[in-house]
């Protein structure tokens, strides 16, 4: 379909035609930006004209940090999400038990003990729920799973079962698993429950695209870790059907390395609906277990400074291993120690790899907390600071707690911006909401949507202008995902995909922020039609 956008306010992302009032669009591509007399000077046969009345038109939004498999089955699951209580968490799988058949497992996402005083949960508590079904039940960071007796009985866990490397298992007194698993551990209980099938995880991403479309999003980096090469391939006949309303970049686990080298797979390797970022390794945990590698204890906590889940060697072997294959690596640090590790990483690969063919978009996600010195690192190093605004002002008690004066340095999005760090923005869905209006207004307001912490909000010195916020969620993330010359911004050759919002975000007071909704959202031409 050929069409005439006229009478609109456009914000383009492109700083050689920042505003426009019109565009073209053949098909699928965006043949002219400009005024509306040039617009109208535009000759495609057949196009119908639409005047949008003055509404504000963006790129189609980009979210480079989400788990899409992942979202989809988590809305399908018990919905535990920043559960007030261990005891409602208890009440709501004890509903859901009386509607699932016997030994099948029940799964659920989104608890946190920062909200229950910060004590870790028992299996002894969802023992109360059922004792008929294995319960898994993951924290809201990801990083922590909770279980029931049936299910560490199911996986072997006793009071014999050593902690893993990169690993630990929350014990009682006696020493015995109590019921929550941190990081590596979690793999052991996983391995235990049934993958779901190639037609749930169809209908699951279908329902968190359709989901991502309504607030915005036409594009994502899905970094869901297990089944990584079999994720593609769900994606891939999603896109064969004609079914995905999202561009899929998507990461790989680095559990799948030799079998990606095997292959010959690169990185960009794919096309504008779907394509292969890099390979996804963690080097540490996350702030709510407490797991995050740190460089000094944890506040209150003398002896613990967290968990590397690689060590130091083996991730420097495995990003070079990734580099020298074409490969760019995207390596989860929260941690001010693990981002230096990683950063490290980067830097002895870039002096050790062979020349890469075209330059490798090697990304740190999270980038939680950061040692002063290694702020500048990321630009000089040109490695993409991959962050989450939402992160810290929902993650802001929990640092204070933990992390004390350190939290100056931690989620510095306007330090990193200011150093001259690439930016890509996201969420972690369904770690927190994928709604990127969301996600601006933490970044330019450091606020909760009541207001907290006040009205400078948390460390204020990080905050971000909107126009930055709208860059990491359009042109910041497509060059997270090599996708900069397709997305990203409004211009001519680009893939039309924009989306019309009820109000000009440049032009919303930061407080009014969380007002604007989406009204319209094109992918590829076409207009979005469940919104």
């Amino acid at each position: 379909m050929n069409l005439l956008i006229t009478n609109a306010n456009i914000y383009t992302v492109n700083p050689l035609q920042p505003r426009a009032t019109a565009l073209a669009i053949a098909n699928d591509r965006i043949v002219a930006v400009g005024s509306d007399a040039e617009i109208d000077a535009v000759r495609l046969p057949g196009a119908q004209r639409l005047d949008m009345h003055g509404a504000f038109i963006l790129p189609g939004m980009i979210d480079a940090h989400l788990h899409l498999l992942w979202s989809g089955l988590a809305m399908q699951r018990v919905d535990i999400y920043e559960a007030p209580s261990s005891r409602d968490v208890v009440e709501r799988v004890c509903a859901r038990a009386a509607q699932t058949p016997r030994g099948q497992w029940i799964q659920g996402h989104g608890w946190t003990q920062a909200l229950w005083g910060g004590r870790f949960p028992t299996a002894a508590e969802l023992d109360e729920a059922t004792r008929e079904h294995p319960v898994a039940l993951s924290a809201k960071s990801g990083h922590a799973l909770w279980v029931n007796s049936l299910a560490m009985q199911m996986a072997g866990i006793t009071a014999q079962t050593a902690d893993p490397e990169g690993g630990r298992f929350v014990r009682d007194e006696a020493g015995r698993p109590s019921g929550v698993l941190l990081e590596n551990a979690m793999a052991l209980l996983n391995a235990h429950i049934p993958e779901p099938t190639a037609e749930q995880e169809e209908a699951a991403t279908v329902l968190a695209m359709a989901a991502m479309n309504r607030v915005g999003l036409t594009g994502a980096h899905c970094m869901d870790g297990e089944g990584g090469i079999a994720s593609f391939r769900t994606y891939g006949r999603l896109q064969e059907q004609g079914r995905l309303t999202l561009r899929i970049v998507k990461q790989l686990p680095v559990e799948e390395l030799d079998a990606v080298l095997k292959a010959g797979i690169r990185s960009g390797f794919g096309g504008p609906w779907l394509r292969i970022g890099g390979i996804k390794l963690f080097a540490d945990g996350a702030l709510g277990p407490r797991t995050a590698a740190m460089l000094a204890p944890y506040e209150g906590e003398p002896d613990n400074r967290g968990i590397s889940t690689f060590e130091r060697e083996a991730l420097f072997e495995a990003v070079m291993r990734c580099n020298a294959n074409g490969l760019a690596a995207v390596v989860h640090a929260i941690g001010d120690r693990a981002n230096h590790d990683v950063l490290d990483a980067f830097e002895v690969s870039a002096r050790r790899a062979p020349p890469a063919r075209r330059p490798l978009r090697n990304r740190i996600e999270h980038a939680q907390i950061l040692h002063p010195d290694d702020i500048a690192r990321f630009s000089r190093l040109d490695v993409i600071a991959s962050v989450q605004p939402i992160h810290a002002t929902q993650d802001m008690f929990m640092a204070d707690a933990h992390w004390g004066s350190r939290s100056a340095n931690a989620y510095a999005i306007r330090a990193l911006r200011d150093a001259g760090a690439r930016l890509a923005f996201g969420s972690d869905s369904p770690v927190e909401s994928f709604n990127p209006i969301v996600g601006m207004h933490a970044a330019v307001t450091r606020r909760r949507a009541d207001g907290t912490p006040g009205p400078a909000g948390w460390y204020p010195q990080q905050r971000v202008t909107i126009e930055d916020a709208i860059r990491g969620y359009t042109i910041g993330a497509a060059w997270g995902g090599g996708m900069e010359r397709e997305v990203g911004t409004l211009e001519t050759g680009k893939l039309a995909d924009l989306v019309v919002l009820s109000r000009d975000l440049t032009a919303t007071p930061p407080d009014e922020l969380l007002s604007v909704h989406v009204e319209r959202v094109m992918v590829n031409g076409a207009w979005i039609k469940s919104l």
